[in-house]
């Protein structure tokens, strides 16, 4: 089999990319043939070289599906097009978003839904599957950091981080934010909150206003559960329980070996007093200073074979928590609830020491009028009024994707993957790498 010069393949589809004029070729499919047939008519690539480039440039194609179709949502209204219309201008003005493509109908019923990035997996599932190193964690942490300071630059909250909806894709070994701007169901109340309880701010659970703060609390449990590996709160399957510990300053219970300054900058972002947060400028600035701790710790500093995290994860806990209507996004009601506190480190210990009874009755509802509706993680129909049909489409069609020269430039990125491995920070395989194993850190060390 002849050698391929994946110089010359890389080089002709970037510049495949570069030469096309969106205002022609105005849509994902037109964009696909346009370069297909640059890369037919390119005189330099041989007949080889240019099936490996049209196959480079399919494979990046049919990445796109359709994944948010939901048929609980039976009615719609305008604040869930202006949350799809969200979620797509920004997730084409940054790619650290994961990429909305526009809207697409069900001919069978009308319905709209949302074409999006196709990825591989969520950080729930992937931080079970996955033996990670304290390097690995903590890159995946700084990842999601960067990506929703990008969120909150453009004056943007989420408003239901969790880690379902953080999302890593193999083809470019990174991690991305979904479900930007759903924050619930088109028909839930004024007063009801919608989201996945253990990652709820306390002061949105006591019925306080979303802010980037409440974000920034989100945050925190995420890096909690990447530096456990598993969901916060598994144990605790009653959400009343639940509610009353979170008000009550009772957050998951560290585990051991988490490197101090990680630890401490977490346990800022889960402050009860959401003053009292980072915002997510200095959140990203000291955990990018941990990240290059780890980033440029000599090779010969690590152990191999050596497990950092000693964590004690039953196989009951790993079989029971995924089915668990617990970590599914739904509509929350919660009324006459205390103002939010920090517990002591008294009360924390005294909480993770004691045994439970996990026994507790279905029909305990004394403060929690969760509603039974639940939210499929891989999609939601977006159920538009058939009157607003038309005019809905027009204005999808003014935000169609156009690959400006920032969009450009990320799919040259994406190409030169497998050139550039050593100057681009999160494609770098020594951040994965076997002989960069395990560090023992102790605890009062960075």
């Amino acid at each position: 089999m002849p050698t391929l010069r994946y110089n010359l393949i890389y080089a002709t589809n970037n510049r495949a990319t570069l030469l096309t004029d969106t205002n022609i070729y105005n849509d994902i499919h037109k964009i696909f043939e346009f370069k297909r047939q640059t890369v037919l008519a390119d005189k330099i690539l041989t007949n080889d070289e240019k099936t490996e480039a049209i196959r480079l440039l399919t494979k990046n194609y049919d990445r796109n599906k359709v994944i948010r179709n939901d048929e609980n949502v039976e009615s719609a209204n305008r604040s869930w097009f202006e949350e799809a219309k969200t979620h797509l201008t920004l997730s084409n003005k940054w790619a650290e978003i994961v990429r909305c493509y526009g809207l697409t109908q069900n001919p069978s019923n009308g319905n709209y839904m949302l074409v999006m990035g196709k990825m591989d997996i969520d950080l729930r599932n992937y931080l079970q599957q996955n033996k990670l190193t304290w390097k690995e964690r903590i890159n995946i942490a700084y990842q999601i950091i960067i990506k929703l300071r990008q969120v909150h630059y453009e004056k943007a909250i989420h408003r239901d981080l969790h880690s379902g909806n953080i999302l890593f894709s193999q083809f470019n070994d990174c991690w991305y934010i979904s479900d930007l701007g759903f924050c619930g169901p088109a028909d839930k109340s004024s007063k009801s909150i919608y989201g996945n309880l253990p990652y709820i701010a306390p002061e949105i659970i006591v019925g306080k206003e979303y802010t980037f703060a409440s974000d920034i609390y989100s945050i925190a449990i995420l890096m909690w559960e990447i530096s456990s590996g598993q969901p916060p709160f598994i144990n605790y399957g009653h959400e009343n329980e639940i509610v009353m510990n979170i008000i009550n300053g009772i957050r998951p219970k560290i585990v051991s070996r988490t490197p101090l300054k990680y630890k401490n900058l977490m346990k800022e972002c889960w402050d009860a007093d959401p003053l009292k947060r980072p915002n997510i400028n200095v959140l990203e600035y000291e955990m990018e200073k941990i990240y290059l701790y780890y980033h440029n710790m000599p090779v010969e500093l690590f152990h191999s074979e050596i497990d950092n995290l000693k964590i004690n994860k039953s196989s009951e806990s790993r079989a029971n928590y995924t089915s668990s209507g617990l970590f599914t996004s739904k509509i929350h009601n919660f009324e006459n609830l205390p103002e939010p506190r920090n517990a002591t480190e008294e009360e924390q210990e005294a909480f993770h020491s004691k045994s439970y009874d996990f026994s507790i009755p279905d029909n305990i509802n004394d403060f929690n009028k969760s509603s039974k509706q639940n939210s499929n993680r891989s999609s939601k129909i977006i159920n538009i009024f058939k009157d607003d049909s038309i005019k809905f489409s027009e204005e999808f069609k003014k935000l169609q994707i156009n690959l400006n020269d920032d969009e450009k430039e990320q799919q040259i990125k994406s190409q030169n993957i497998n050139i550039n491995d050593d100057e681009e920070v999160y494609n770098n395989q020594n951040l994965h790498s076997r002989e960069q194993n395990e560090l023992e850190i102790p605890e009062d060390g960075f």
